[in-house]
């Protein structure tokens, strides 16, 4: 196992070197020079050469990537042009609303998606089986920002059971909280329920038909034994993948989401970074989200090994 682990690290280094190469580089076609909207319109040339020179803005290309890369290995990702904050506080201050608010969209998806991908499998073809499908899809198809307009429009308008908008912090007050992220979790998490309700009806299906299961049920198992612990387990393998990648896109592509609900997270960081050009939050945040794409595959690549004991060496 660790072994293995040591070995897909060492593969990941190449791909992070390349990825940190191609963020540097797409940063550069933003328009706009980055000293100008720092000084601003009126500033001088002196004073947009000293900013040049203290970002290193002046210096070759190779040259502003060496020092940033060396900088992010030491933990620094730059300065805010805009809010003249380090990049790293502002993501350590606004990663941890967006992971909250991811992980309860994928708790919601999976609470939903694995059982009724399981039951749909079993009951296939029967009534049970079209509705499912049929939820999954109106699920995936739904746009976000016309679901969470809509849910606000009916609990927060019209019953007033929920606020239409804002962030309050579990450490803070914990019911508050709830009510404040139920309605942005339940918005991104349904979408996400139906592609895990297909893979996992998908993957079921298969799981039933192989000899294992044929096997298990000539024994006599209970028909109950034999979905849950035999075909379930083999089943959760494509889930799993499907599962951590879901989870980045859930990081990166909350943006409407969040600016639906006012919540200050991670997506809307990097808006506002993009419309004032704030090239070093810009670099920071789409680092970091690349990072935890690459993170989530590793874990998903060992969830592999725990759900399915054939796949280890």
């Amino acid at each position: 196992m660790f072994r293995l682990i040591a070995k897909r690290l060492l593969q990941l280094l190449p791909t992070l070197f390349f990825v940190s190469v191609l963020i540097f580089s797409l940063q550069q076609l933003l328009p706009g020079d980055p000293a100008l909207v720092m000084a601003g319109e009126e500033a001088t040339p002196e004073v947009l050469a000293e900013i040049r020179a203290r970002y290193h803005l002046d210096q070759p290309l190779p040259v502003q990537y060496l020092y940033w890369i060396g900088g992010v290995l030491t933990g620094d990702l730059g300065v805010s042009m805009r809010l003249r904050a380090p990049v790293g506080e502002l993501i350590l201050q606004k990663l941890p609303i967006t992971l909250h608010l991811a992980f309860m969209a994928m708790f919601i998806a999976l609470l939903i998606g694995i059982p009724a991908g399981v039951v749909s499998a079993v009951k296939r073809d029967s009534w049970i089986d079209y509705l499912v499908n049929v939820i999954a899809l109106a699920g995936i198809s739904t746009p976000n920002f016309w679901l969470g307009i809509m849910l606000i429009l009916l609990f927060a308008v019209n019953l007033g059971w929920l606020p239409a908008s804002g962030y309050v912090s579990p450490f803070v007050d914990l019911q508050r909280s709830l009510a404040t992220t139920i309605l942005p979790a339940i918005v991104l998490g349904t979408a996400i329920a139906g592609v895990i309700m297909r893979h996992t009806r998908s993957a079921m299906l298969q799981a039933m038909e192989s000899d294992y299961v044929r096997t298990a049920r000539a024994k006599g198992l209970y028909e109950r034994v034999v979905v849950w612990k035999h075909a379930m387990r083999n089943a959760l393998t494509p889930v799993i993948t499907l599962g951590a990648l879901e989870f980045g896109v859930l990081l990166s592509g909350a943006v409407l989401t969040e600016q639906i609900f006012s919540i200050p997270g991670f997506g809307k960081l990097i808006v506002d970074a993009v419309f004032n050009r704030d090239y070093a939050v810009v670099q920071g945040v789409v680092l970091i989200t690349a990072c935890t794409y690459i993170l989530l595959n590793l874990l998903a690549d060992i969830g592999y090994i725990l759900a399915n004991p054939r796949l280890r060496p």
